[in-house]
């Protein structure tokens, strides 16, 4: 009798994922809501200068997409920023993500002069407040001390969900309610273990040629926490 055809599995492979990062796409919740007014205020912030401060994953770069496209600001990346390149950015909307990241910091202190000199505006995205920014510069350092912060917080529970659905959504999956709520109740509650899971679940659905169904997810949710078999928490529904 011959074997039966071995179950093909699928080679999970790096590919690019479109992140919803448009207005229509933003989840606002209390951990994040203190930020959207900053934004919303936008062009009248005190200085002309406003940092998004917040952990990995808490949807600064969301709210930065946001207001960038809005302003139609210039993007620049934390390490582009040089004193010569400076002049060029004069009486524009500019944003910087991970400026915490930025080696001139000379760049940087004229920046934030000629922004409000000539009229400008400058969104700075970072995990801390500028003010704890390991900065050597004193001028630099009393700037920043002065600057606007606009924190972001981590989600409750309901938010997490909405949250999670969201980020397999951009990925062109989803997850039964009763499931996504498991879920929840099993992973730090935090956006990054958040987008680290979908991350996993996306791989391994990949890998299977499978939907995510509740072996599966279980599966990559006791893999995810460490804990092999799911312990004592319940089966997932």
């Amino acid at each position: 009798m011959a074997p039966e055809p071995a179950t093909p599995v699928q080679i999970p492979l790096d590919l690019p994922f479109r992140t919803a990062l448009g207005r229509a796409d933003l989840i606002v919740h209390a951990g994040n809501e203190t930020a959207v007014q900053w934004l919303a205020r936008w062009p009248d912030w005190p200085g002309r200068v406003l940092a998004l401060a917040g952990p990995a994953a808490s949807g600064k770069s969301h709210l930065a997409n946001v207001w960038a496209t809005d302003a139609g600001a210039l993007r620049l990346d934390a390490g582009a920023l040089t004193v010569n390149a400076v002049p060029d950015f004069a009486g524009r909307p500019v944003l910087i993500e991970a400026a915490d990241g930025i080696v001139d910091e000379v760049a940087l202190f004229h920046l934030i002069n000629l922004t409000r000199e000539q009229e400008g505006f400058l969104l700075l995205t970072a995990r801390a407040a500028p003010a704890r920014w390991p900065v050597a510069l004193p001028d630099l350092r009393s700037r920043l001390g002065a600057v606007p912060v606009a924190r972001l917080g981590l989600p409750d529970e309901a938010t997490l969900s909405a949250l999670i659905a969201k980020l397999l959504a951009d990925r062109q999956l989803t997850l039964d309610a009763r499931l996504l709520d498991w879920v929840v109740t099993r992973i730090d509650r935090t956006p990054a273990a958040a987008a680290a899971l979908v991350s996993a679940l996306d791989r391994e659905s990949l890998r299977v040629g499978g939907k995510l169904n509740t072996a599966l997810v279980r599966r990559v949710v006791s893999a995810f926490s460490g804990n092999e078999g799911g312990g004592d928490d319940g089966a997932a529904p």
